[in-house]
């Protein structure tokens, strides 16, 4: 199953690193990029996710929320943003669920693991609406943040 732009995004209720309940009801009204990654503390997971950090100013002024989805348990996602300062939330999907209702599921993945998030990215409205979304084969290529960006400012205009 995927996704594409014009569709109703899928509904989700995944935990926290804190432990909270975090579903995207909980953002109608807002824009929300909604990125998945494969794995917490890997070398591309970690830059793009510190590329988001230090450019989260931008999308904030977009009026967007910006969630990072992987499988990773929310330990371990708790311990990944401490160890790198992320300053937005981070979601596991523990039971794979989201990311397969979003096409970014890879069934195998690499060194014999298997049920991965593939490394994705959507901007959905504040109506619930997709109006970006690219997701990616290679796990060594980041999203287009530009376009991203580009999409969440013609949201706003």
């Amino acid at each position: 199953m995927s996704v594409s732009v014009g569709d109703k995004a899928p509904s989700f209720s995944l935990k926290a690193h804190d432990k909270s309940d975090v579903s995207l009801s909980d953002y109608s009204g807002k824009n929300v990029v909604l990125l998945f990654f494969p794995l917490a503390f890997t070398g591309t997971c970690t830059d793009e996710l510190c590329a988001i950090r230090d450019d989260l100013s931008a999308y904030n002024s977009l009026n967007a929320e910006v969630l990072a989805i992987s499988v990773d348990s929310l330990f371990t996602l708790d311990q990944f943003r401490q160890k790198h300062g992320y300053n937005f939330k981070l979601l596991s999907d523990f039971n794979r669920d989201t990311s397969r209702a979003y096409g970014a599921f890879y069934e195998e993945f690499v060194l014999g693991m298997k049920g991965v998030s593939k490394r994705a990215a959507f901007v959905i409205d504040a109506t619930g609406t997709i109006r970006y979304a690219e997701v990616l084969e290679k796990a060594s290529d980041l999203p287009n943040f530009e376009s991203v960006k580009s999409t969440l400012s013609s949201l706003s205009a």
